[in-house]
């Protein structure tokens, strides 16, 4: 395949056909429950949906990767069977994993559909990505946003799989796949159930003063004052006080987004093969921006031309962008 494949994200069966009409080469997507991990409410498709879906973006020549990429509590696999049985019939063009039960499931069950090493599996090293495609057949990796280009460009070389990475939206640093944050306060784990933060959970306090709190399961993740703007309430993300500090300060990580537009080029002379852009929780208007944006500069730099990005701070969360690990130049 050529490099530079874009891959957006679809929270709605309306949103993956803005993503598709907007320019993507593949939409990603899941089903309404646990077996992906973007389970909110409002959220994802029912077969049907998916089905139709399906339809829609083939007759635009576009593709379509289901995630399947929680991991099954003890006694619960069958659930990520059956729709990895699902999307196989509505023809899907690759499943997203983490699991490993789940991917040999489907390596001897649905050989034909093509498997992808979820982000959430965290594979970033030559010998953990090599293990999935000796031992699944795995296609395609989807690497962690801890790396830096030229130890990208390093593992390239060791690997007999595609690289696709992360270019904009959240900048979570969290280890895929490991983060139990959520599960500590709510008892709903993002890795099995599929949910980080959710909703019946989250409730946000008006105060005297005008001032506004955000709370998970009765704590209080985040004040804002009267002139910010309230943000969706998760732990990582949260801003906390302490006997040292008076002042509220993000303990784990500030939001922002994370935004690769100047770093493409380098990206695809590195070896990569697909542009993932996140947001299965935006909107339209988002997923249209966004991906119109991205489309254009892919188009510019195959075509030799200089990329002209449009301004997407105001797309970004948190107001803020960043390059991260990737526009480090030597080994960490």
């Amino acid at each position: 395949m050529s490099l530079a494949e874009l891959i957006c994200p679809a929270g709605t069966p309306a949103a993956l056909r803005t993503a598709v009409d907007a320019g993507a080469d593949a939409v990603y997507c899941g089903f309404q429950d646990a077996t992906n991990a973007r389970n909110f409410p409002g959220l994802n498709f029912t077969p049907d949906e998916l089905a139709a879906s399906v339809a829609y973006a083939h007759d635009k020549g576009a593709k379509v990767l289901l995630a399947l990429n929680t991991y099954p509590p003890a006694g619960k696999v069958d659930l990520w069977r059956q729709a990895a049985d699902t999307g196989a019939r509505l023809g899907v063009d690759a499943f997203i994993v983490a699991d490993m039960g789940v991917a040999d499931y489907i390596a001897r069950t649905h050989p034909q559909v093509r498997l992808h090493l979820s982000v959430q599996a965290a594979a970033s090293s030559p010998e953990a990505i090599r293990y999935y495609c000796e031992n699944f057949g795995v296609k395609r990796v989807v690497l962690p946003r801890i790396l830096t280009i030229p130890e990208i460009r390093e593992i390239r070389k060791e690997i007999p799989c595609e690289i696709e990475t992360f270019i904009f939206g959240n900048h979570g640093l969290m280890v895929e796949g490991r983060c139990s944050l959520t599960n500590y306060l709510t008892g709903q784990s993002t890795n099995m159930d599929g949910v980080c933060s959710p909703a019946s959970d989250v409730e946000y306090r008006r105060h005297d003063d005008g001032s506004m709190s955000s709370q998970l399961a009765g704590f209080t993740i985040d004040c804002f004052g009267s002139d910010e703007k309230a943000g969706y309430p998760t732990i990582c993300k949260g801003r906390y006080t302490a006997p040292h500090r008076t002042e509220g300060y993000y303990a784990f990580e500030e939001p922002i987004s994370l935004n690769l537009s100047r770093l493409l080029p380098e990206l695809i002379a590195a070896g990569v093969h697909a542009f993932k852009i996140e947001g299965r929780q935006r909107s339209k208007s988002y997923v249209r921006g966004v991906v119109s944006a991205f489309r254009q500069a892919v188009d510019d730099i195959r075509a030799g031309r200089e990329a002209n990005i449009a301004d997407l701070v105001a797309l970004t969360e948190g107001q803020k962008q960043t390059q991260g690990a990737f526009e480090t130049k030597k080994w960490r």
